[in-house]
């Protein structure tokens, strides 16, 4: 039922919005979800291990957590538990709808969409930023299902679809395995869904880009897309779907693209224009990335915004509001690789290795691997003068995803033996023939590598070409060890300065804005405010 009564209640599930007459009730968040598990069992009763499994999994709660959030949904519908009209308890068992929803017919194909927090991907090259390749916001995968109502025939796949997208939501890697394969018993009941095409599309992206999964399988997400655009381009969850493979395949103009053209088709799509925000932040854009996740209008279902608007404001320099914001999602959501990641590496940008070195023994424990979690125990190793420590760790992170170019040429510097010229020199050749792909790690792998030839100017010149290319992290080029051999180079403060002055001017635009986030309130622009 993409649109259903309860009582009194108007209930739009593909908008996520409850209405009594012309008033829309606060209902959001965990209590939508609630809301949700319950109509999805009609009014029979909802026991206490299937409303923990279905509404907060993969986290763990017990009774009275979810006695508190029925509460909560209680007085967003303006429900009295003593008499109530819509929930009821059953003492001892769990919880109910005190009436059966009713189905109301459109004669419109409604949209009903799984979660989708489109994730920060990674790219099959280089990619060295921590939130690698587009967001979405996305460690949970959007499986879009059309379900035709009124005159409309229903998919026999349905079923398996609305069970593939149940799984895609959870955001886990094993629950996004089970999720594809169950996409693909859809296309084999009805080759011709092109739900089960994007759905399967995107879990297959998300493996390369969230779980390790090999780049072939982005390509295939790729393949699968295009075909769904090619057989329904005014579909925008077609188009969102190629603009993700696009993104996890590290080709960010063709995403960005993708990702424009679903907008257009499809305005209120937030987890698109999430996706699109971080794209627009790695270009060095932070205002306006910052501006677009702050204008959602439903952040709570975009899973990583809260880690891109904690980034942007470090990038911009408001130092402690971002520390604050990282250090609450930090321990807000120990599942989120993203946020495990950001808060050891911010800490190390703000110059206090020892906690980022505590916050990131913390992040290895939670069981989220990632590449980048093992390059920053790689650099806080060289920091405390550990060069085998730091070799391991960079050939750990090479190990966990080989087809990465930035993993390679880590783990062959700080490798043992030491790299030969001519090793260096090939790598420099490969990279010069991947071309320019709108990404900065490219230029930043080749300053590495010329530092590493002892070439310092031109080591500096690809770090200007990065910084061309958007990369606005002056506080980690201070901190990390990676650079330290140019730190008296000549033309090394001239580069930060640079920096400095973009995001400056971008940081008086955000100060200046109506929208601005208000833990900036009473700052100034100088970049001492609001800084370490």
């Amino acid at each position: 039922m993409g649109t259903c009564t309860l009582l009194d209640l108007h209930i739009d599930r593909t908008a996520q919005q409850v209405r009594r007459g012309d008033e829309v009730l606060p209902v959001n968040g965990l209590s939508w979800r609630l809301l949700e598990c319950l109509l999805a069992h009609g009014d029979a009763v909802v026991d206490f291990d299937a409303l923990a499994d279905q509404v907060w999994a993969p986290a763990v709660v017990g009774e009275d957590a979810i006695s508190q959030r029925v509460k909560l949904l209680r007085q967003a519908l303006g429900d009295d538990s003593r008499r109530p009209r819509y929930v009821r308890s059953v003492r001892g068992r769990g919880y109910q709808l005190c009436a059966s929803p009713k189905p109301v017919m459109h004669d419109t194909v409604a949209n009903v969409t799984a979660e989708d927090a489109r994730a920060p991907r990674r790219r099959g090259r280089a990619h060295r930023v921590w939130l690698a390749a587009g967001v979405t916001a996305s460690a949970a995968v959007a499986a879009f299902i059309v379900i035709r109502s009124g005159t409309a025939p229903t998919s026999p796949a349905d079923p398996v679809l609305q069970r593939a997208a149940y799984y895609a939501g959870i955001g886990q890697a094993s629950n996004n395995e089970r999720a594809m394969a169950l996409y693909r018993q859809a296309l084999q009941i009805d080759p011709e869904s092109l739900a089960a095409r994007r759905g399967l599309a995107r879990a297959l992206a998300a493996d390369a880009c969230l779980f390790n999964g090999a780049r072939e399988r982005a390509q295939d997400a790729l393949v699968l897309a295009g075909q769904v655009v090619r057989m329904a381009p005014d579909d925008a969850a077609g188009w969102a779907a190629r603009g993700y493979a696009y993104d996890c395949l590290g080709a960010m103009p063709q995403a960005m693209a993708d990702y424009q053209q679903a907008l257009q088709r499809d305005p209120d799509d937030e987890r698109t224009r999430a996706s699109l925000a971080y794209l627009h932040q790695e270009r060095g854009h932070l205002a306006q990335a910052l501006q677009d996740n702050l204008s959602l209008r439903a952040p709570e279902r975009v899973r990583f915004r809260d880690v891109q608007v904690a980034r942007e404001l470090e990038l911009l320099g408001f130092t402690d509001a971002a520390a604050r914001r990282h250090a609450h999602n930090f321990q807000l959501y120990p599942d989120n690789v993203f946020t495990n990641i950001a808060w050891p590496h911010s800490l190390l940008a703000m110059g206090e290795p020892g906690k980022a070195q505590q916050a990131l023994d913390q992040a290895l424990a939670r069981g989220t691997p990632h590449p980048q979690l093992l390059r920053l125990q790689g650099e806080l190793r060289l920091l405390n003068g550990n060069r085998k420590g730091a070799a391991d760790a960079f050939e750990q992170s090479r190990a966990l995803r080989p087809q990465q170019s930035m993993g390679q040429t880590l783990a062959g510097l700080y490798g043992d033996p030491a790299p030969t010229p001519g090793w260096i020199a090939e790598r420099l050749r490969l990279l010069k023939g991947q071309g320019d792909d709108g990404w900065s790690d490219t230029a930043l792998e080749r300053a590495l590598l010329l530092q590493a030839q002892g070439d310092e100017a031109a080591a500096l010149a690809a770090l200007h070409h990065a910084v061309d290319a958007g990369f606005r992290d002056a506080a980690w080029l201070r901190a990390t060890s990676l650079f330290a051999p140019l730190h008296d180079a000549a033309g090394w403060q001239g580069l930060l300065d640079t920096i400095e002055a973009d995001v400056s001017a971008q940081r008086a635009r955000v100060l200046a804005a109506p929208w601005r986030p208000t833990d900036l309130d009473g700052l100034s622009a100088a970049r001492a405010a609001g800084t370490r």
